[in-house]
This record gives structure tokens, C-alpha cells and sequence, in this order.
């Protein structure tokens, strides 16, 4: 059903023919016609030929005669592409009735670990885990609908130094206090006051450096302590995942602290394959290819010179435990773009252990920053982080108040549900519509547009197309035959028999702002096609086609959303 396969694969034997060689055709959208080939033009040089003769002969061999009306050689040497009407009415017949939408599950599934959100214990979540959360999330759903096991993997920051101060501001509020103080949500004030204490009171300091000491040695008071802390965390972080609608739940949490039997053995092995070096008193990994602007070896450092051990020693017992006993072959990282550099070594130093070895890989899914309107980094009005709750809140009033304004027939309860799926929805389609190497700016009048590229603009298009079955009190016959009379009609067609094309490449790339543009032309494209194409005034059997036109796009479009994480109100 991917228009851009069948071309290619009937051009492509007739390039190798007149090429001696195999020889990709680049079949690809084009505005002159449906599709275009402009593969003669790179083999002009190499077989001393004017590119409109290569192309001439190629049309000459191709079989196309079932599947293009027109096919013809345009300027310099481009083949112009135009489907026949029948062949494409077939196609569209062909994805109404599968329930996959032209997407298939993998032929070979792997288990694919995606490491993403990862909060610390004790901090509440601001804007700086947005990104990671709901690109990461997108990519769980998406390669769980493609078939493979996905393990979503949550790297909470719940072990290190800081726990000392922690416990011990536990322990001078009382359990119960603490709970209470926890359990509202408000985990910013309680990690500020121990800080504060921390580098005021030098007996609290070293109070919280000795139960630090018992914490890593194995206290049991201080582990229950601990626990608490971690407990009531994860608590808080489970409300916000459900009012970003991700699907992380607490089995999903795999803190730091998990990985704390394995390191030893992280550091027993690299040192049994001749891979550490000491430098500067530190246990240390020279990945080859790692150097510093000075042109000197970076050193990766394994254990530190108090016998202590950081991020890369934990990272690399991930990759260890994940491919070694979760048997992944695919590992994400949705991590900053900042931390390029760090996984880039450690990935190259698992590879040297040979706990990163073909099949198995691993994958840096980085992102840029989101930005205020100054095009700054985006804080709060008194310059910090901002809240994620916060500006989540923001996003559902924001758009309960449009919905009210916009479809004031709604119940509170009606406008409540649909401000929610408008507001989370805004704000992930705002995320996901940008390339995610770059940065963004979060604008809330541009966010809420029911105009242009934005999630409540693909979310109208599919509320739309339901109000249309719900006045007729109709449904689609997915058999009935499929008329492209009209331009618009067949602009429709050709947008949704892409569907495949593009979650197959997303699936690869995990670049969604593709599937999110594809998605916007797709909603773009029936817009049009209602305006233009009466569906249910039409006469039979064009009225039949149009309703199995308008129900496979809510479809896909539903879909598609769905992969993004995003919800679609049956009305707004």
C-alpha cells in the first residue's frame, strides 16, 4: 500500500537494466505531479548519456502501465508520475479494511529499552523533563504498535551524596511530618530546606556525611529512611506522568540505587579485559575517539579516587544488565543534547567490553531546550525552573476556557475532559511537531491555534469527521468502491496511502516531527476535501466513497495522534 514502494520497486529493474547496476530510482512527491524520479540525472556522467535518454528508455522498460496514467519524461531528465485513478481507488480500498492502516508489524521484533523521563528523588519535575518525557513516551508507543517488547525504563537520580542531607532533615521533621510535606507535592521546599541547613550548619554537615556513610554501607534504619523518600517521590511523579498522559507507571522506575551490586562487577571486568587505567588516582576507561580540545585522551571515569562511583560507572552497568539480561538489541538514550558527549563514551567503552556488540546498539535520541518568548531559556517569572505541573495547569485552563468560549453547549464535565485533551495535547504536539535537535519556543497563542501546524487542529479535524457520522446516524462500508473524481478527492487519497511510508521511516529515525507534518498535511488535505466534496448530499455511490474517505482519515489521524501520545475528543 506505500505508493513510493511500488514505484520504486517497478522502476528500480529497469534502471538496473539500462544502468548495468543496481541503481536506487529516488521516487519521491513532487509538484508537477504525484511523484517524481530524478535518478537519470545522477547517471548521465557515468554512462556518458544525456539524462532525458536515460530516462526515456528506463519509461521505455518499466511496467507501469497497471499502475501510473501518465508517465513521462519532464526538463532535464526527471520521470513525472501520475497514479491512474483506479489503481489508487484500489489502494485506499485495500487500507480501509486493514485494521493496521497500512503499517505492518515487524518481520523480526526486538526488545528495545527506552530510557527517558528520569526525575530525581526528592526534586519536583520542571520543564526540563518535558521533553524527555514525551519524546521518549512517542517512542515507547510507537515501537510497541510496530510489534517490538518495549521495556521503558524510568533512571531516577535516587542515590548519591545529597541523600545524607535528605535523611537527616527527615529525621529532624519527624517521619510523619515529613510524609505530610512530601505527600503535597511540594518536594522543591523540603530539598531546599535541607540545603539550606546543609551549608549553614556545619554539625548537620557532617551529620548528613556519616549517614551517607550508613546509607552506602548498608544501614537498615537509613535504608527505611530512604525508602520513605523514594516512596513518596515516585508517589508525586505518578500524578504528573497521569496528567501528562504517559504511560510510565511505577513498574517502570529503575533508580540509580538498582544498579549498586553490579558495579563491582562493571569494575572487576574492565579491569580483567585490560580496559582501566589509573589517571590522577581514578579507576578510568580511554574510549578510543574520546579527546578533549586539547587534543589529549578524555578519560571516562569508572571508579573515582575515593573509591566512590559516578554516572558512567551506572551507565555502563545499565548497558551490561539490559543486553546482557534483558537481552535488548536496541537501546534509547532520550536524553539532552548536553549529554551527547558522555554516551558517546560510554557507548564506545561497552562496545571495548564487548557488552555492546552487534546486534545490540545503542541510540542517543537528543533534544534541544524549550525557550520563553525571549527566546531565552524558559523560567519562571522570579528566574527559576519552571514547574511542570505548573505549566501543564496552565495549558488545561487555557484551553477549557477556549473550549467553553468555543462550544459553550458542552457541560462542565464535557469542557473539563476536552480542555484536557486540547491543553496536554498542545502542549506535546508543540514538542513533537519540532525537529528535536533544535530548540523551540513555548507560545501559547501559537500552541492553541485551531489554525496552522498545532494539535488542536489535527484534533477539530477528527472531531469533524465524527459529527459528520453522528448527524447522519451512518457508518462506512470499507468495501464500497472508491470514486476520485475530484482533484481534492484524489489529494486525499494520495496523503493517506502514506501512512505506512511514514511511521516505517519514524520508526527508524525517531524523528516525529515528521509523522506530526505528515499528519497536518494529511487533516490539511481533508479540509480541503470537505469544502470542495459534499459527503452526505452527495449521490450514491460518490456519497459512499466520501463517507469511506472521511472515516479512514479520523482513523489515521486518530492513529497517528495516538503514536504522539495525544488524545482525540469525539467533539469540540
Amino acid at each position: 500500500m506505500d505508493l513510493e514502494k511500488l514505484l520504486t520497486d517497478r522502476l528500480a529493474p529497469a534502471f538496473a537494466t539500462v544502468a548495468g547496476v543496481p541503481v536506487d530510482p529516488v521516487v519521491r512527491r513532487s509538484a508537477r505531479a504525484d511523484f517524481q524520479s530524478d535518478a537519470a540525472l545522477g547517471l548521465a556522467r557515468r554512462l556518458g548519456r544525456p539524462p532525458r535518454a536515460i530516462a526515456a528508455e528506463v519509461l521505455d522498460r518499466a511496467d507501469l502501465a497497471d499502475l501510473c496514467g501518465v508517465a513521462e519524461v519532464s526538463g532535464p531528465g526527471f520521470l513525472n508520475l501520475t497514479v491512474a485513478d483506479r489503481a489508487l481507488g484500489a489502494l485506499v480500498t485495500t487500507l480501509a479494511s486493514d485494521a493496521r492502516l497500512g503499517v505492518p508489524v515487524v518481520a523480526e521484533p526486538e526488545t528495545v529499552v527506552v530510557d527517558y523521563s528520569a526525575p530525581n528523588v526528592a526534586k519536583e519535575m520542571h520543564v526540563g523533563h518535558l521533553r524527555s518525557t514525551v519524546i521518549g513516551d512517542a517512542a515507547a508507543r510507537l515501537l510497541h504498535w510496530r510489534g517490538h517488547r518495549v521495556l521503558r525504563a524510568n533512571h531516577l537520580g535516587d542515590w548519591g551524596t545529597p541523600f545524607g542531607m535528605l535523611i537527616e532533615h527527615l529525621v529532624d521533621l519527624g517521619e510523619a511530618e515529613a510524609t505530610r510535606e512530601l505527600s503535597m507535592g511540594d518536594l522543591d521546599s523540603f530539598y531546599k530546606a535541607a540545603r539550606v541547613k546543609f551549608d549553614a550548619d556545619p554539625a548537620f554537615c557532617e551529620r548528613a556525611r556519616l549517614r551517607v556513610v550508613a546509607l552506602q554501607g548498608g544501614d537498615e534504619a537509613t535504608l527505611r529512611l530512604w525508602r520513605l523518600l523514594v516512596e513518596q517521590s515516585e508517589r508525586y511523579f505518578l500524578t504528573v506522568y497521569d496528567l501528562l498522559d504517559v504511560t510510565l507507571t511505577d513498574r517502570d522506575f529503575h533508580g540509580e540505587s538498582s544498579y549498586n551490586d553490579l558495579l563491582d562487577p562493571v569494575v572487576e571486568d574492565l579491569d580483567r579485559l585490560g580496559l582501566l587505567r589509573e589517571s590522577e588516582g581514578a579507576a578510568c576507561v580511554f574510549p578510543p575517539g574520546s579527546v578533549g580540545r586539547d587534543g589529549e585522551p578524555l578519560p571516562l571515569i569508572v571508579r573515582k579516587s575515593d573509591g566512590g562511583y559516578g554516572y558512567p560507572a551506572t551507565d555502563l552497568a545499565a548497558v551490561r544488565h539490559r543486553t546482557g539480561t534483558l537481552g535488548a538489541t536496541r537501546l534509547l538514550y532520550v536524553v539532552g543534547l548536553p549529554q551527547r558527549r558522555h554516551f558517546e563514551m560510554v557507548y564506545a567503552a561497552a562496545a571495548q567490553a564487548g557488552w555492546l556488540a552487534p546486534p545490540a546498539r545503542a541510540e542517543h535520541v537528543g533534544f534541544g531546550s524549550i525557550l520563553g518568548p525571549d527566546g531565552r531559556m524558559l523560567r519562571s517569572r522570579a528566574g527559576g525552573s519552571v514547574k511542570l505541573v505548573g505549566l501543564l495547569e496552565e495549558a488545561i485552563a487555557r484551553a477549557t476556557a477556549l473550549t467553553r468560549e468555543r462550544n459553550p453547549e458542552l457541560d462542565e464535565a464535557e469542557a473539563a475532559e476536552v480542555g484536557r485533551a486540547v491543553g496536554i495535547g498542545a502542549v506535546k504536539y508543540a514538542d513533537l511537531s519540532s525537529d528535536r535537535h533544535k530548540d523551540y519556543v513555548l507560545d501559547w497563542e501559537r500552541m492553541l491555534s485551531l489554525d496552522g501546524n498545532t494539535a488542536p487542529y489535527l484534533q477539530y479535524a477528527y472531531s469533524r469527521i465524527r459529527s459528520i457520522f453522528r448527524r447522519a446516524g451512518v457508518a462506512a462500508r470499507p468495501e464500497a468502491g472508491i470514486s476520485l473524481a475530484e482533484p481534492a478527492e484524489r489529494a486525499l487519497a494520495i496523503e493517506l496511502v502514506g501512512f505506512g511510508r511514514v511511521v516505517t521511516d519514524v520508526t527508524d529515525s525517531l524523528e516525529f516531527h515528521h509523522l506530526a507534518g505528515y499528519l497536518y498535511r494529511l487533516a490539511a488535505a481533508f479540509s480541503t476535501f470537505y469544502e470542495r466534496c459534499p459527503v452526505l448530499r452527495a449521490d450514491e455511490p460518490v456519497r459512499e466513497s466520501r463517507l469511506v474517505l472521511c472515516d479512514l482519515t479520523a482513523r489515521v489521524l486518530g492513529q497517528g495522534l495516538y503514536l504522539l501520545g495525544i488524545r482525540t475528543p469525539e467533539q469540540m
